[in-house]
């Protein structure tokens, strides 16, 4: 069954789904981890840990994340929109801020 977003996705953003399977695939080989091995650590099926390191779009990010914590990188999640570093929601904030404060 072919998924809608594939049909949606822009061919920007399935270069970079696909830059990051090509990278969990790297990442994994650095560390000399088999397949095997980590599907055992992540729980997922051989298949769906194959579909995320192609860079899969209908992955789901629970398996992404345990792919990540297996290969200790799990805190990366927690940066990747930083509302700290968001500068379009920081403009924003300071757009919505009123012209004049009356007493």
């Amino acid at each position: 069954m072919r998924s809608k977003y594939i049909d949606v996705m822009s061919p920007k953003l399935k270069k970079i789904l696909q830059k990051l399977g090509s990278d969990i695939s790297i990442s994994r080989r650095k560390r000399s981890l088999s397949v095997d091995l980590m599907c055992q650590r992540t729980c997922l099926s051989k298949q769906t840990y194959r579909r995320i390191e192609s860079g899969d779009p209908t992955v789901s990010l629970g398996a992404l994340a345990m792919t990540l914590f297996a290969l200790g990188e799990e805190s990366r999640l927690s940066n990747l929109i930083d509302i700290a570093t968001d500068d379009t929601g920081l403009l924003l904030d300071i757009a919505s801020l009123p012209k004049r404060i009356r007493s």
